[in-house]
């Protein structure tokens, strides 16, 4: 019993030293999609400044395919010491696990949360060159032509995916869901017009529509965006119920000791707040969050049961 007391003890006490050590080795952000998406840009932003503050590297991993699941398996098997996390949208914790049979991870069970660390709207977008000048324009559309409207995502179970089937919900319409792996080959070919319209993160696009190449018809937020003021709410062009927002967050393997937990959050969560962070994401449409991990636990849990219910209610696959 004495023996059993003191491993426990030397165990409290090395997790300490190791907790206030914290970084002392390379620091891996798993991401589960390509490079240049919005979770990526996140991830890099992170790595860059939380390298120059703790000189150590923070390296970025992409590990892309089967709708993030592949990055979230993966980092479900990692040690939970403080060195490994998944950086991710919302889909491979709150979306992908409604869809996919046989999951192989519980996100609720398997990870521990650290914070969600940016949030924005989506927004409906055309070729420039669309006929369609409206989201009354889509709606009248689909309606008169079902399932042959079709939108692009960056992946099955996607926030953008997901967004068009609310949409397609909310407006009784029907259209066909073009999955791409990530976001830019999407962004791509709907400016080429082999697609007819998306729901993109707003920062992912603001670029492509400030320069001429897709035109915005509605953005999911409750309020217009500052950065753009002439673009109605999804409320204001007819479409009630399409409140969206796609959020960037931060999950550790399960088991992640609180001590730990707390000490990485508490760093990750200043770098967010840091002016080289921030000021690349609000320019650009993101909200900053860099909430709690209690917080972040709750509002998954509730996001959660949200989009299973819209998942439920339209029969939605990941096929």
């Amino acid at each position: 019993m004495k023996k059993q007391l003191l491993a426990f003890v030397l165990g409290i006490m090395g997790l300490s030293a190791h907790a206030s050590g914290w970084p002392d080795k390379n620091v891996t952000l798993v991401v589960p999609f390509p490079p240049g998406g919005s979770t990526d840009q996140v991830a890099r932003a992170l790595a860059s400044t939380m390298g120059e503050t703790y000189k150590q590297s923070f390296i970025v991993d992409n590990r892309a395919g089967a709708t993030g699941t592949i990055a979230a398996n993966y980092v479900k098997r990692l040690p939970a010491d403080g060195y490994n996390f998944l950086v991710t949208s919302l889909g491979p914790l709150v979306i992908v696990p409604h869809l996919m049979k046989d999951m192989t991870y519980d996100p609720l069970k398997d990870f521990t949360p650290i914070t969600v660390a940016v949030s924005s709207p989506n927004v409906l977008v055309v070729p420039a060159n669309s006929p369609f000048k409206s989201v009354a324009d889509i709606v009248a559309y689909e309606k008169a032509h079902p399932k042959t409207v079709t939108f692009c995502s960056s992946g099955a179970g996607s926030s953008d995916h997901l967004t068009a089937e609310l949409f397609w919900q909310k407006t009784g319409t029907t259209g066909i869901h073009v999955p791409y792996r990530g976001g830019s080959p999407c962004h791509t070919d709907l400016i080429g017009g082999q697609i007819a319209a998306t729901l993109q993160n707003i920062n992912a696009i603001i670029q492509f529509i400030r320069g001429g190449q897709m035109r915005p018809l509605a953005i999911t937020s409750v309020k217009r965006s500052p950065l753009l003021p002439d673009v109605p709410t999804m409320a204001e062009a007819g479409v009630d119920g399409v409140v969206v927002t796609s959020w960037q967050a931060l999950v550790a393997p399960r088991n992640l000791p609180a001590e730990m937990r707390d000490k990485v959050t508490a760093a990750f969560v200043k770098a967010l707040h840091s002016p080289k962070v921030s000021d690349q994401f609000t320019s650009v449409g993101y909200d900053m969050i860099a909430d709690t991990p209690e917080q972040f636990a709750q509002f998954m849990k509730e996001e959660s049961a949200r989009w299973k219910q819209v998942i439920e209610a339209g029969h939605i696959t990941a096929n």
